[in-house]
């Protein structure tokens, strides 16, 4: 198996100082303004092949489950959920990332009207989803080949979701395969969707709402609904990995 970087979601963890020293005031504001933003070069190259080829080890004690998209109808193409404990590279990025992310959540849901709030640390907010029954690790690796595609959709797998999640592209476009676009739509109130097609390099990450948004509007603010999937891929392999924040029942 090809050996990942080590870490752990502890002090001595590079992942949250390399997370801290993106720029996340840009960040912030493209989430709040387009619900969506792009972390350039998140991953180098090394650590993005590591983790695409684990890919060909599936199965216990790395996955605990894989689902071949046109069984279910959600697209054609494949992906294996992560088992805990998760890779200390997974592992390290969910932990990183979440703080970075938790008062965004928190700023939309007080603009939404709802209740929920996040706590600050992310060991917090699994123990929440455990209480709850939602027991199982979310964090996934995907495979396309030529012809795949991921029908838009949600990732909501219980009554706890973080309202944000994250994507990594760990191929290289144009290179390593053709096609393959990461898309998001938006569905404002009594509106038509709106596409937005968000360009991706290898190692680049990109940060979007899971479910939905606040829009302030001329009358107040409104929700904002979204949905993402992935373009018919025309050629080669594409691997992604996804960091879902919450887990699943």
């Amino acid at each position: 198996m090809s050996a990942l970087p080590h870490s752990t979601p502890q002090a001595s963890s590079p992942w949250p100082a390399r997370v801290a020293a993106l720029d996340w005031a840009q960040a912030t504001d493209d989430l709040h303004t387009q619900g969506h933003a792009v972390l350039p070069q998140l991953l180098g190259a090394e650590e993005c092949a590591a983790l695409a080829a684990l890919y060909r080890h599936p199965g216990p004690p790395l996955f605990r489950s894989r689902v071949v998209m046109q069984r279910h109808g959600f697209g054609l193409g494949e992906y294996q959920y992560f088992s805990y404990p998760l890779p200390d590279l997974v592992a390290g990025l969910r932990d990183a990332l979440y703080p970075h992310l938790q008062p965004i959540a928190n700023h939309w849901n007080a603009a939404m009207g709802i209740e929920v709030r996040y706590p600050a640390r992310h060991a917090d907010f699994i123990a929440r989803c455990h209480a709850a029954g939602q027991l199982r690790p979310t964090p996934l690796l995907l495979q396309y080949a030529p012809g795949d595609y991921n029908c838009l959709h949600q990732d909501l797998y219980g009554e706890h979701v973080f309202p944000l999640q994250v994507a990594i592209l760990l191929s290289e476009p144009g290179s390593d395969f053709t096609g393959g676009e990461f898309v998001l739509t938006e569905q404002r109130p009594r509106m038509q969707s709106r596409a937005e097609v968000v360009p991706l390099s290898r190692g680049d990450a990109v940060a979007f709402a899971v479910h939905h948004r606040p829009v302030q509007g001329t009358r107040g603010t409104y929700r904002v609904n979204l949905r993402h999937g992935v373009s018919r891929l025309r050629s080669g392999q594409r691997h992604t990995v996804g960091i879902i924040f919450h887990d699943a029942e």
